[in-house]
């Protein structure tokens, strides 16, 4: 089995006339004659060349769309279009057949929604060949930049008893026999029967516990799922998608906006240097979808050139009441375009304001820092205006919010007197308070979405389309 050689070295060799084993899954078999073979790691087929008057006719008949297949052969120039070499077949093996009248993906053009109803299938398909291979690139380039300054790559749990947004949207871990739980005294589930003694849920960050490991550590990430039980049926929701959440012990509010913006940058270079056929499938992919929209609904820009366009602009910086002022005096607004309007200060930006400012008042991507601190996450510094916090969020075309974070708060008693204001109780987070009582500094960290992160280097318009298996409401098949 370990013979083979990938398609994709194949395609690139300049070396001809040796033999060679290839295996993937028939995409088309033309005139008895012509195989394209696919095995993933290219979007591009080799062509396996069929000497099909010398090959036995019931062999031939299994050569259907989807079957695997393994080919001893010699690597030839390709007299044909579109590739330069092609494997002459001396041997050919069926590893695995495919009912032509079963096989749901046959050689035609396929809608996103059907392909999703066969989401273990998709794979085999360009688009989603390109997106995993992206996703891929771009999993292992966030490790590669956090590794190169000497982070620590920190597991989380996924079991926690916090939730750490304190949205309250969190799935429930237990143990329980659900239809019939222990009852307390009063008639209240008693959790202290449970399996960890009290109740749990699926985390929705990983910062809290980040926070513990920065203050030993210095520089640490976390990298893993998270969960959200919120009812989105959106292209934008996942109810499990992967989190990027660096924390760094001696930052302030800028270390972090620099950091974040370095990152982005370091993640689709490397996208770019090492995906040029993927991210050039999907541009092309994109420019045809665009084509069936409306003039003033087509983006100004391909995707290749977008994100060239974030590597090439430093990414503009501006307050949250600067940015107030922009939307509330921008033409959409005063003539009423916007579904949520800008009355003034406070209120909370949706993705279509984010979006205003990144794709038509700036033209790049825009980084909004000191938010109102009512719209704002009880862990985040408190400015010294009264009014705002040191929060920053990236904003990027197409995608409004990739990043989110902030200079955490380091001061106990600031920090107790914002958990007292919104109601978190503080015995539960002991363990948090206490980086605070023990060896406090300034720092500050932030959380990546990765789902969102693919989908702008991908340009898909749907989230659920960028994650394997996706997980939304009355969904959890495969």
């Amino acid at each position: 089995m370990s013979q083979r050689t990938k398609i994709k070295e194949l395609l690139a060799s300049t070396q001809t006339g040796m033999d060679v084993t290839v295996k993937g899954w028939v995409r088309t078999f033309r005139n008895n004659q012509f195989i394209a073979l696919n095995d993933g790691s290219t979007n591009n087929n080799i062509q396996i060349v069929v000497d099909f008057e010398n090959t036995d006719v019931a062999l031939l008949k299994r050569i259907t769309t989807g079957a695997a297949i393994s080919v001893v052969g010699e690597l030839v120039a390709s007299l044909g279009k579109g590739q330069s070499v092609e494997v002459k077949a001396k041997e050919i093996e069926i590893l695995g057949d495919s009912d032509p009248e079963k096989y749901p993906l046959q050689p035609k053009k396929h809608s996103l929604e059907f392909l999703r109803e066969i989401a273990h299938l998709r794979f085999r398909t360009n688009t989603f060949g390109a997106i995993f291979r992206v996703r891929n690139s771009l999993a292992f380039a966030v490790h590669q930049f956090f590794q190169e300054k000497g982070f620590v790559y920190l597991h989380t749990p996924i079991i926690t008893a916090s939730d750490a947004e304190g949205a309250g949207e969190t799935f429930h871990v237990t143990n329980f026999d659900i239809a019939n739980p222990p009852k307390t005294e009063t008639g209240e589930i008693d959790y202290k029967q449970d399996f960890f003694g009290r109740a749990t849920n699926l985390t929705v960050s990983g910062q809290l516990e980040g926070e513990l490991g920065a203050m030993a550590l210095s520089d640490i990430y976390t990298f893993g799922p998270t969960f959200r039980a919120e009812n989105s049926n959106t292209t934008r929701h996942l109810a499990e998608f992967w989190m990027i959440e660096p924390e760094m012990a001696f930052y302030d509010i800028v270390d972090n906006m620099d950091l974040a913006e370095a990152m982005l940058k370091y993640v689709i270079k490397y996208a770019l240097d090492n995906n040029k056929d993927d991210i050039e499938f999907l541009t092309q992919r994109l420019t045809e979808e665009e084509k069936q929209k409306p003039q003033n609904e087509r983006s100004e820009m391909t995707l290749l050139e977008k994100l060239q366009f974030c590597l090439a602009n430093d990414f503009e910086r501006l307050t949250y009441t600067e940015a107030i002022e922009i939307l509330r005096e921008s033409t959409p607004n005063k003539k009423k375009k916007f579904q949520y309007p800008v009355e003034g200060w406070g209120t909370d930006l949706q993705s279509e304001h984010e979006r205003y400012l990144v794709e038509k008042h700036f033209k790049k991507p825009v980084i909004l820092t000191d938010y109102p601190k009512e719209i704002k996450s009880f862990y985040m510094r408190q400015n010294d205006d009264g009014k705002t916090v040191a929060a920053m969020d990236i904003l990027f075309p197409g995608i409004g919010e990739i990043i989110g974070g902030s200079q955490r708060e380091e001061r106990l008693d600031k920090l107790e007197q914002r958990m007292d204001e919104i109601g978190i109780p503080k015995d539960e987070l002991w363990w948090y308070l206490d980086t605070r009582r023990f060896g406090a500094c300034p720092h500050a960290g932030f959380g990546l979405g990765f789902e969102r992160l693919v989908l702008f280097v991908t340009g898909m318009g749907n989230i659920r389309d960028v994650i394997p298996f996706p997980r939304f409401p009355k969904n959890a098949e495969f």
